[in-house]
Protein backbone atom coordinates (compact mmCIF):
# COMPACT_ATOMS: atom_id res chain seq x y z
CA UNK A 1 0.00 0.00 0.00
CA UNK A 2 1.68 2.99 -1.13
CA UNK A 3 1.37 6.04 1.23
CA UNK A 4 0.10 9.36 0.01
CA UNK A 5 2.44 12.34 0.28
CA UNK A 6 1.68 15.09 2.36
CA UNK A 7 2.07 18.26 0.64
CA UNK A 8 2.65 21.88 2.37
CA UNK A 9 4.78 23.02 5.50
CA UNK A 10 1.70 23.39 7.33
CA UNK A 11 0.19 20.06 6.88
CA UNK A 12 3.90 18.82 7.80
CA UNK A 13 4.24 20.45 10.97
CA UNK A 14 0.46 19.55 12.07
CA UNK A 15 1.28 15.71 11.60
CA UNK A 16 4.70 15.66 13.35
CA UNK A 17 2.96 17.82 16.33
CA UNK A 18 0.30 15.16 16.43
CA UNK A 19 2.73 12.07 15.72
CA UNK A 20 5.08 13.41 18.61
CA UNK A 21 1.67 14.33 20.95
CA UNK A 22 0.17 10.57 20.38
CA UNK A 23 3.41 8.82 21.01
CA UNK A 24 3.95 10.34 24.06
CA UNK A 25 0.55 10.24 25.71
CA UNK A 26 0.89 6.48 24.80
CA UNK A 27 3.70 5.95 26.74
CA UNK A 28 2.30 8.46 29.58
CA UNK A 29 -0.74 6.05 28.79
CA UNK A 30 1.11 2.22 29.42
CA UNK A 31 3.22 3.99 32.38
CA UNK A 32 -0.06 4.85 33.94
CA UNK A 33 -1.60 1.16 33.43
CA UNK A 34 1.50 -0.42 34.29
CA UNK A 35 2.01 1.58 38.05
CA UNK A 36 -1.96 0.88 38.69
CA UNK A 37 -1.12 -2.76 38.43
CA UNK A 38 1.77 -3.15 40.00
CA UNK A 39 -0.37 -0.72 43.28
CA UNK A 40 -2.91 -2.83 43.55
CA UNK A 41 -0.44 -5.97 42.94
CA UNK A 42 1.59 -4.56 46.35
CA UNK A 43 -2.32 -4.50 48.12
CA UNK A 44 -1.24 -7.68 51.20
CA UNK A 45 -2.49 -10.93 50.17
CA UNK A 46 -4.79 -12.66 52.10
CA UNK A 47 -4.09 -16.35 53.50
CA UNK A 48 -5.27 -18.80 51.32
CA UNK A 49 -8.83 -19.77 51.65
CA UNK A 50 -10.09 -16.63 53.40
CA UNK A 51 -13.52 -15.55 52.92
CA UNK A 52 -14.41 -11.77 52.04
CA UNK A 53 -18.01 -10.16 52.63
CA UNK A 54 -18.76 -8.30 49.85
CA UNK A 55 -22.36 -6.84 49.94
CA UNK A 56 -23.95 -9.66 52.01
CA UNK A 57 -21.56 -12.06 49.91
CA UNK A 58 -18.85 -14.22 50.93
CA UNK A 59 -16.03 -13.65 48.61
CA UNK A 60 -12.54 -15.25 48.14
CA UNK A 61 -10.20 -12.85 49.06
CA UNK A 62 -7.42 -14.20 46.00
CA UNK A 63 -10.15 -13.99 43.35
CA UNK A 64 -11.38 -10.35 44.96
CA UNK A 65 -7.60 -9.53 44.59
CA UNK A 66 -7.91 -10.29 40.83
CA UNK A 67 -11.13 -8.75 40.11
CA UNK A 68 -9.46 -5.40 41.40
CA UNK A 69 -7.09 -5.59 39.26
CA UNK A 70 -8.75 -5.58 36.23
CA UNK A 71 -11.44 -3.19 37.46
CA UNK A 72 -8.62 -0.82 37.63
CA UNK A 73 -6.61 -1.28 35.19
CA UNK A 74 -9.68 -1.71 32.70
CA UNK A 75 -10.74 1.90 34.37
CA UNK A 76 -7.26 3.59 33.56
CA UNK A 77 -7.24 2.13 29.54
CA UNK A 78 -10.96 3.59 29.22
CA UNK A 79 -10.31 6.91 30.53
CA UNK A 80 -6.85 6.96 29.54
CA UNK A 81 -8.08 6.98 25.69
CA UNK A 82 -10.55 9.19 26.08
CA UNK A 83 -8.04 11.49 27.61
CA UNK A 84 -5.55 10.09 24.67
CA UNK A 85 -8.39 11.16 21.90
CA UNK A 86 -9.06 14.41 23.58
CA UNK A 87 -5.12 15.52 23.85
CA UNK A 88 -4.01 14.38 20.12
CA UNK A 89 -6.90 16.06 18.90
CA UNK A 90 -6.59 19.35 20.79
CA UNK A 91 -3.09 19.01 19.62
CA UNK A 92 -3.55 18.79 15.92
CA UNK A 93 -6.07 21.60 16.16
CA UNK A 94 -3.79 23.93 18.23
CA UNK A 95 -0.78 23.03 15.82
CA UNK A 96 -2.81 23.53 12.66
CA UNK A 97 -4.15 26.91 13.53
CA UNK A 98 -1.01 28.07 15.21
CA UNK A 99 1.24 27.46 12.67
CA UNK A 100 -0.43 28.96 10.34
CA UNK A 101 0.16 32.00 11.92
CA UNK A 102 3.73 31.46 12.09
CA UNK A 103 4.26 30.70 8.53
CA UNK A 104 2.11 33.64 7.95
CA UNK A 105 5.52 35.60 6.55
CA UNK A 106 6.86 32.79 4.74
CA UNK A 107 3.52 32.87 2.71
CA UNK A 108 3.85 36.66 1.97
CA UNK A 109 7.50 35.89 1.26
CA UNK A 110 6.23 33.28 -1.56
CA UNK A 111 3.69 35.76 -2.54
CA UNK A 112 5.96 38.00 -3.08
CA UNK A 113 8.26 35.54 -5.09
CA UNK A 114 5.68 35.00 -7.64
CA UNK A 115 4.82 38.47 -8.24
CA UNK A 116 8.10 39.58 -9.16
CA UNK A 117 8.61 40.38 -12.31
CA UNK A 118 11.72 42.03 -14.37
CA UNK A 119 9.13 45.30 -14.37
CA UNK A 120 8.12 45.32 -10.55
CA UNK A 121 11.52 44.57 -8.95
CA UNK A 122 11.19 47.15 -6.86
CA UNK A 123 8.60 45.33 -4.01
CA UNK A 124 9.64 43.74 -0.94
CA UNK A 125 8.46 41.84 2.21
CA UNK A 126 9.48 44.49 4.63
CA UNK A 127 9.18 44.13 8.35
CA UNK A 128 7.08 41.76 9.35
CA UNK A 129 5.44 40.94 13.05
CA UNK A 130 7.38 37.90 13.18
CA UNK A 131 10.51 37.54 14.88
CA UNK A 132 13.59 35.14 14.57
CA UNK A 133 14.45 32.53 11.49
CA UNK A 134 11.50 34.18 9.55
CA UNK A 135 12.36 37.71 10.08
CA UNK A 136 15.52 37.30 9.30
CA UNK A 137 14.31 35.16 5.79
CA UNK A 138 12.57 37.99 4.68
CA UNK A 139 15.61 40.03 5.44
CA UNK A 140 17.66 38.07 4.02
CA UNK A 141 14.87 37.92 0.95
CA UNK A 142 14.70 41.62 0.68
CA UNK A 143 18.61 42.16 0.65
CA UNK A 144 18.76 39.38 -2.48
CA UNK A 145 16.18 41.69 -4.71
CA UNK A 146 17.96 44.82 -3.55
CA UNK A 147 21.02 43.06 -5.26
CA UNK A 148 19.37 41.51 -8.39
CA UNK A 149 17.69 44.97 -9.11
CA UNK A 150 21.28 46.53 -9.14
CA UNK A 151 22.24 43.73 -11.13
CA UNK A 152 19.37 43.59 -13.79
CA UNK A 153 19.59 48.20 -13.89
CA UNK A 154 23.13 47.71 -14.26
CA UNK A 155 22.64 45.13 -17.36
CA UNK A 156 20.32 47.61 -19.04
CA UNK A 157 22.36 50.19 -19.14
CA UNK A 158 25.10 48.45 -20.02
CA UNK A 159 22.86 46.70 -23.28
CA UNK A 160 21.94 50.46 -23.82
CA UNK A 161 25.60 52.33 -24.15
CA UNK A 162 26.66 49.00 -25.81
CA UNK A 163 23.88 49.18 -28.27
CA UNK A 164 24.60 53.14 -28.73
CA UNK A 165 28.50 52.39 -28.96
CA UNK A 166 27.74 49.45 -31.45
CA UNK A 167 25.46 51.60 -33.52
CA UNK A 168 27.82 54.40 -34.21
CA UNK A 169 30.19 52.49 -36.35
CA UNK A 170 28.06 51.15 -38.16
CA UNK A 171 26.30 53.86 -38.89
CA UNK A 172 29.20 55.58 -40.38
CA UNK A 173 30.00 52.37 -42.56
CA UNK A 174 26.66 52.18 -43.45
CA UNK A 175 26.44 55.92 -44.77
CA UNK A 176 29.82 55.56 -46.75
CA UNK A 177 28.92 52.64 -48.87
CA UNK A 178 25.48 54.34 -49.47
CA UNK A 179 27.02 57.68 -50.69
CA UNK A 180 30.01 55.86 -52.36
CA UNK A 181 27.73 53.47 -54.32
CA UNK A 182 25.49 56.23 -55.33
CA UNK A 183 27.93 58.21 -56.99
CA UNK A 184 28.57 57.06 -60.17
CA UNK A 185 31.87 59.43 -60.89
CA UNK A 186 33.49 57.98 -57.57
CA UNK A 187 36.94 57.14 -58.67
CA UNK A 188 39.62 55.33 -57.52
CA UNK A 189 40.82 58.26 -54.85
CA UNK A 190 37.03 58.29 -53.37
CA UNK A 191 37.00 54.55 -53.22
CA UNK A 192 40.14 54.64 -51.02
CA UNK A 193 38.81 57.27 -49.12
CA UNK A 194 35.80 55.40 -48.49
CA UNK A 195 37.50 52.47 -47.76
CA UNK A 196 40.06 53.71 -45.32
CA UNK A 197 36.75 55.29 -42.96
CA UNK A 198 35.04 51.86 -43.00
CA UNK A 199 38.24 50.59 -41.83
CA UNK A 200 38.17 52.95 -39.23
CA UNK A 201 34.91 52.68 -38.22
CA UNK A 202 35.37 48.05 -37.68
CA UNK A 203 38.52 48.74 -36.31
CA UNK A 204 36.14 50.96 -33.66
CA UNK A 205 33.68 48.02 -33.73
CA UNK A 206 36.28 45.71 -32.73
CA UNK A 207 38.13 47.50 -30.45
CA UNK A 208 34.87 47.81 -28.87
CA UNK A 209 33.35 44.08 -29.40
CA UNK A 210 37.08 42.97 -27.29
CA UNK A 211 36.65 45.10 -24.51
CA UNK A 212 33.33 43.70 -23.89
CA UNK A 213 34.62 40.14 -24.03
CA UNK A 214 37.69 40.95 -21.75
CA UNK A 215 34.96 42.81 -19.28
CA UNK A 216 32.61 40.19 -19.07
CA UNK A 217 35.79 38.11 -18.34
CA UNK A 218 36.78 40.19 -15.62
CA UNK A 219 33.41 41.57 -13.99
CA UNK A 220 32.68 39.28 -11.21
CA UNK A 221 34.74 36.03 -12.48
CA UNK A 222 37.33 34.59 -10.76
CA UNK A 223 41.02 34.18 -11.75
CA UNK A 224 41.70 30.76 -14.19
CA UNK A 225 45.68 31.54 -13.76
CA UNK A 226 47.06 32.73 -10.78
CA UNK A 227 51.28 32.74 -10.81
CA UNK A 228 53.48 35.37 -9.24
CA UNK A 229 53.43 38.70 -11.23
CA UNK A 230 55.65 42.00 -10.99
CA UNK A 231 54.11 45.18 -11.19
CA UNK A 232 57.14 46.83 -12.36
CA UNK A 233 57.40 44.93 -15.17
CA UNK A 234 53.59 44.93 -16.22
CA UNK A 235 53.87 48.93 -15.95
CA UNK A 236 57.05 48.28 -18.18
CA UNK A 237 55.39 46.28 -20.99
CA UNK A 238 52.86 48.49 -20.82
CA UNK A 239 54.05 51.74 -21.37
CA UNK A 240 56.05 50.16 -24.89
CA UNK A 241 52.46 50.34 -26.34
CA UNK A 242 52.06 53.88 -25.52
CA UNK A 243 55.10 55.01 -25.72
CA UNK A 244 55.55 56.32 -29.79
CA UNK A 245 52.02 57.91 -29.37
CA UNK A 246 53.04 59.69 -26.15
CA UNK A 247 56.25 60.90 -28.04
CA UNK A 248 54.24 62.05 -31.01
CA UNK A 249 52.77 64.27 -28.92
CA UNK A 250 55.69 65.40 -26.17
CA UNK A 251 54.37 64.27 -23.13
CA UNK A 252 56.87 63.43 -20.02
CA UNK A 253 56.84 60.27 -18.22
CA UNK A 254 58.27 59.88 -15.12
CA UNK A 255 58.91 56.27 -13.84
CA UNK A 256 59.39 55.27 -10.08
CA UNK A 257 58.99 50.85 -10.49
CA UNK A 258 60.44 49.25 -8.17
CA UNK A 259 59.97 45.71 -7.99
CA UNK A 260 56.42 44.54 -6.46
CA UNK A 261 55.25 40.96 -6.85
CA UNK A 262 51.74 40.02 -6.73
CA UNK A 263 49.92 36.97 -7.65
CA UNK A 264 47.53 37.01 -10.33
CA UNK A 265 46.67 36.44 -13.92
CA UNK A 266 49.95 38.24 -16.10
CA UNK A 267 47.47 39.15 -18.95
CA UNK A 268 44.57 40.72 -17.14
CA UNK A 269 47.36 42.70 -14.87
CA UNK A 270 48.84 43.95 -18.26
CA UNK A 271 45.24 44.76 -19.37
CA UNK A 272 45.02 46.32 -15.87
CA UNK A 273 48.20 49.03 -16.55
CA UNK A 274 47.55 49.05 -19.98
CA UNK A 275 44.24 50.75 -19.80
CA UNK A 276 45.78 53.11 -17.03
CA UNK A 277 48.64 54.37 -19.47
CA UNK A 278 46.32 54.28 -22.80
CA UNK A 279 44.04 56.53 -20.31
CA UNK A 280 46.89 58.80 -19.45
CA UNK A 281 47.87 59.64 -22.55
CA UNK A 282 45.44 59.57 -24.65
CA UNK A 283 42.98 61.79 -22.24
CA UNK A 284 46.44 64.45 -21.38
CA UNK A 285 47.13 67.51 -23.31
CA UNK A 286 50.17 67.50 -25.54
CA UNK A 287 53.33 68.23 -23.75
CA UNK A 288 51.79 67.21 -20.75
CA UNK A 289 52.70 65.01 -18.02
CA UNK A 290 52.47 61.54 -16.73
CA UNK A 291 53.65 59.68 -13.51
CA UNK A 292 54.01 55.66 -12.80
CA UNK A 293 54.95 54.54 -9.75
CA UNK A 294 55.29 50.96 -7.83
CA UNK A 295 55.17 50.75 -4.15
CA UNK A 296 55.68 47.54 -2.52
CA UNK A 297 54.70 46.81 0.90
CA UNK A 298 54.56 43.68 2.96
CA UNK A 299 50.85 43.88 2.75
CA UNK A 300 49.88 45.22 -0.41
CA UNK A 301 51.67 45.92 -3.65
CA UNK A 302 50.55 49.64 -4.85
CA UNK A 303 50.92 51.11 -9.03
CA UNK A 304 49.58 54.76 -9.31
CA UNK A 305 49.46 56.62 -12.72
CA UNK A 306 49.24 60.32 -12.61
CA UNK A 307 48.81 62.55 -15.61
CA UNK A 308 47.65 66.12 -16.66
CA UNK A 309 44.26 66.69 -18.40
CA UNK A 310 41.16 67.85 -18.53
CA UNK A 311 39.84 69.75 -15.14
CA UNK A 312 37.45 66.44 -13.44
CA UNK A 313 35.10 67.34 -11.22
CA UNK A 314 35.76 65.47 -7.90
CA UNK A 315 31.80 64.50 -7.87
CA UNK A 316 32.07 62.76 -11.23
CA UNK A 317 35.04 60.71 -10.74
CA UNK A 318 33.48 57.67 -9.09
CA UNK A 319 30.82 57.59 -12.79
CA UNK A 320 34.61 57.03 -14.34
CA UNK A 321 34.70 53.31 -13.43
CA UNK A 322 31.05 53.36 -15.06
CA UNK A 323 31.41 51.50 -18.70
CA UNK A 324 31.09 53.97 -21.34
CA UNK A 325 32.16 56.54 -19.22
CA UNK A 326 34.71 59.18 -19.80
CA UNK A 327 36.26 62.26 -18.02
CA UNK A 328 33.31 64.74 -18.19
CA UNK A 329 31.92 63.15 -21.11
CA UNK A 330 29.24 59.87 -21.87
CA UNK A 331 29.57 58.25 -24.80
CA UNK A 332 30.87 61.10 -27.03
CA UNK A 333 34.69 60.71 -26.96
CA UNK A 334 36.18 59.63 -30.57
CA UNK A 335 39.40 57.73 -28.97
CA UNK A 336 38.30 54.22 -27.24
CA UNK A 337 35.79 52.59 -26.05
CA UNK A 338 35.03 53.74 -22.51
CA UNK A 339 35.11 50.45 -21.03
CA UNK A 340 38.91 51.53 -19.80
CA UNK A 341 38.54 51.75 -16.16
CA UNK A 342 35.59 49.53 -15.82
CA UNK A 343 37.62 46.91 -16.91
CA UNK A 344 40.70 48.25 -14.38
CA UNK A 345 38.24 47.74 -11.43
CA UNK A 346 36.76 44.53 -12.54
CA UNK A 347 40.20 42.91 -12.99
CA UNK A 348 41.33 44.01 -9.25
CA UNK A 349 38.42 43.28 -7.79
CA UNK A 350 38.75 39.71 -9.13
CA UNK A 351 42.11 40.02 -7.68
CA UNK A 352 40.81 40.89 -4.60
CA UNK A 353 42.34 44.36 -4.78
CA UNK A 354 40.65 48.14 -4.79
CA UNK A 355 41.10 50.64 -7.34
CA UNK A 356 40.13 54.09 -6.43
CA UNK A 357 40.52 57.91 -8.58
CA UNK A 358 40.84 61.56 -7.42
CA UNK A 359 41.16 64.61 -9.65
CA UNK A 360 44.45 66.22 -9.68
CA UNK A 361 44.99 70.04 -8.68
CA UNK A 362 44.94 71.66 -12.09
CA UNK A 363 43.82 69.20 -14.43
CA UNK A 364 43.69 65.46 -14.62
CA UNK A 365 43.34 62.24 -12.75
CA UNK A 366 45.65 59.76 -10.61
CA UNK A 367 44.46 56.01 -10.23
CA UNK A 368 45.78 53.79 -7.53
CA UNK A 369 45.46 50.18 -7.71
CA UNK A 370 46.22 48.21 -4.57
CA UNK A 371 46.63 44.15 -4.98
CA UNK A 372 47.65 42.11 -2.32
CA UNK A 373 51.35 41.68 -2.57
CA UNK A 374 53.04 38.51 -2.99
CA UNK A 375 54.05 36.45 0.10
Amino acid sequence: MKLIPVRGLRARITLLATGLTAVASLGLLWLAWKLVGDAVAAVPQMPPGTAVRVDGIDVDASALADHLRRHARRNVLVFGSIAFVFVVSAAGILAWTFTSRVLRPLRDITGTARRLQVESMGERIGSRESRGELAELAHTFDDMLDRLQSAFDAQRRFVANASHELRTPLAVIRTELDVTLADDDADEAELRRMGGVVREATERAGQLVNSLLLLARTDGAGLVVREPVDLAAVAGSAWRAVEREAEHRHIRADFRTPPAGVFGDPALLERVAGNLLENAVRHNVDGGWLDVTVLPSPQWSVLQVRSSGGLVDPAMVEELFEPFRRAGVARTARNGAGLGLSIVRAAVQAHGGVVTAEPVVGGGLSVTVRLPALR
